[in-house]
């Protein structure tokens, strides 16, 4: 009888090297496109509109809708804990140094298209209601600094601390 080949034990979490873009994620990022098309058609890049970004950027945590300046980034910061505790179980090195690779950054822009979408849409309220304008390159700066920026930064150093802890409190044999 002949012998049955090893099994290889199956991994549960999911190979980033092979991950694709979801639909939520690509229908974001054909956003974030047109938007920064849109906007550098519609306004240009100006020391005109570099002036208004800049004031508006300031302004903007005193204004209406000041939450999202907290919101945002502590959802990103949830999905970033999130996803470092899974590159622990799965061993995968710290996100930040591989992120410069589109396999990671996909990954990341995964985790934050609803966040993403969240800003923009959230943007364009604020900017129609208090600006009575829409300036679509505005929301898109708006939505990556407050949602893929802190993802981006908090994602390693999460997963560093994880692995340290479980390191920690790994039962030593002698």
């Amino acid at each position: 009888m002949p012998e049955a080949e090893p099994q290889k034990p199956r991994s549960t979490t999911r190979d980033t090297e092979t991950q694709e873009l979801g639909l939520l994620a690509k229908l974001v990022l054909a956003a974030l496109i047109v938007l920064t098309l849109a906007g550098l058609l519609l306004y240009g890049i100006t020391v005109e509109a570099i002036q208004r970004l800049w004031h508006d950027l300031v302004q903007r945590p005193d204004a209406p809708m000041r939450f999202r300046f907290v919101l945002q980034p502590v959802m990103a910061a949830i999905v970033a804990i999130r996803d470092g505790l899974k590159d622990v179980r799965a061993g995968r090195e710290p996100y930040f140094w591989r992120a410069l690779g589109v396999t990671r950054l996909r990954e990341g822009l995964n985790a934050t298209a609803r966040i993403i979408l969240l800003g923009i849409v959230m943007d364009a309220m604020y900017q129609m209601i208090v600006l009575g304008r829409f300036y679509p390159g505005e929301a898109v700066i708006i939505a990556l600094v407050l949602a893929f920026v802190p993802y981006l930064l908090l994602r390693g150093p999460a997963a560093r601390i994880a692995r340290r802890l479980h390191a920690a409190s790994a039962p030593r044999m002698s």
